[in-house]
């Protein structure tokens, strides 16, 4: 049985427990969001890790993608970003791995993660067959069961892109941004065919049910620039997500739906309202979003700005970018940055939702702030390294006060005067 199906009948599984236990969430609160597809559990029955409770009335959590190229194939750097990115507080990984064996790649980074793990499987097929003319549909569906089978937690399948919306993108700058959409509709034109992945929709949602592996329902047809935001092409196929929603819940697969890359500060609202209505509050799964398209280098933080409102309005996950997005292949210290980034996105936004206990370690901090309590600070920052490196890099090592005002320092001349407050 599914989680879905466990909550539908009452019982409280396993997985359920961890999440109630550490959300601090009431268990028949819990138990309803998951009944009504409002809240997911992404863990497969195959995989051993720490469930991810991803929706309604829980943390937002956060997203971090890994995976080897043509340029990088390296496996033990790959495992290396996947033990970073879990120490700095990635909810889940995605393994997006196009260069290698990436059979094997995806297998050690599940039995290596810990937490969660997703692939996009299309790019398995793509992979083995790059020649849009001798692909066929039963190749997108074997790697999709590959997949399922291999003990992936959960799977983007963009079920979504219909052959009608094609001429949607004529006037778009971007066009189709996403890898796996773009070769679906590349696939759609050559062969004058519906997307196989829409057709055989019902054979996606049996083989996700035998092991509780979630659909992430791909956004194929993402604007990649704030110019392509909202328009006909990416309404359209947010239309047909949530229809693709509604049959996964008649099946008793749990879903969660992809969000836009790009999108203007104005839109976010809008987009958020958007896809909770078309799609029956399904959990959303947002790319940042960017609200600019000029940082190339500092996409992160593009990215967490994006992400912070968005989260705020609604959004339950988000993906991370890192500061290499749009220009290569993300390095240890880039995934550490990207995570970083999302996790400061996702806290303030929590914070401002009012997610009881969330703010308390923002007060401990201000307490050890006011106390000069270097040792507590440190323990408490979302990055301890980074801290104590700037700390030490800044010349005050082992002073009461940082260099920024020495003995001018405000929190030194509140605790000399704290006493005396009461007393005018």
């Amino acid at each position: 049985m599914t989680q879905l199906e466990y909550a539908r009948q009452g019982i409280l599984t396993d997985e359920m427990r961890n999440i109630v236990e550490n959300e601090k969430i009431d268990k028949e609160r819990l138990l309803d969001d998951i009944a009504h597809g409002h809240t997911i559990i992404a863990k497969s029955s195959l995989h051993k890790c720490m469930p991810a409770g991803i929706g309604k009335d829980l943390k937002i959590k956060v997203n971090a993608n890994i995976g080897t190229s043509n340029y990088c194939r390296n496996l033990d750097l790959e495992l290396q970003k996947c033990k970073a990115a879990v120490k700095y507080g990635s909810d889940t990984i995605m393994d997006l791995s196009t260069g290698g064996d990436i059979d094997m790649v995806r297998g050690e980074i599940i039995k290596n993660s810990p937490v969660p793990v997703g692939t996009v499987p299309i790019y398995q097929a793509i992979v083995k067959q790059p020649d849009v003319a001798l692909i066929t549909e039963k190749d997108f569906l074997d790697s999709i069961f590959r997949h399922i089978e291999d003990g992936v937690d959960f799977i983007t399948v963009h079920c979504g892109i219909k052959k009608d919306f094609i001429p949607l993108l004529s006037s778009r700058i971007m066009g189709v941004v996403s890898r796996g959409g773009s070769f679906l509709v590349k696939w759609m034109l050559y062969h004058h065919k519906e997307n196989p992945l829409y057709t055989h929709y019902d054979e996606i949602l049996s083989a996700a049910k035998a092991y509780d592996v979630v659909l992430s329902l791909g956004d194929g047809l993402r604007p990649g620039c704030l110019a392509d935001a909202t328009d006909k092409a990416q309404l359209a196929e947010l239309g047909i997500l949530g229809e693709l929603a509604s049959r996964a819940y008649e099946k008793s697969v749990q879903v969660m739906i992809e969000g836009p890359g790009h999108v203007p500060l104005d839109q976010i609202k809008k987009n958020i309202e958007l896809q909770k209505q078309a799609c029956h509050g399904a959990p959303f799964y947002v790319l940042g979003p960017l609200v600019t398209d000029i940082a190339p280098g500092y996409d992160h933080i593009a990215g967490a700005i994006g992400g912070a409102l968005a989260g705020y309005y609604g959004a339950d996950f988000l993906c991370y970018l890192t500061p290499t997005e749009h220009l290569g292949l993300p390095g240890i210290t880039h995934v550490i940055e990207g995570v970083i980034a999302s996790k400061i996105a996702a806290h303030a936004a929590d914070i401002a939702r009012g997610i009881p206990g969330v703010r308390d370690r923002d007060d401990r901090m201000a307490k050890a702030r006011s106390e000069l309590d270097w040792d507590t600070m440190f323990s408490l920052a979302m990055n301890r390294e980074k801290a104590e490196a700037l700390k030490q890099e800044s010349g005050a090592t082992g002073a009461d006060v940082c260099s920024m005002c020495g003995d001018l320092c405000s929190a030194k001349i509140n605790k000399e005067t704290r006493a005396g407050y009461k007393t005018i």
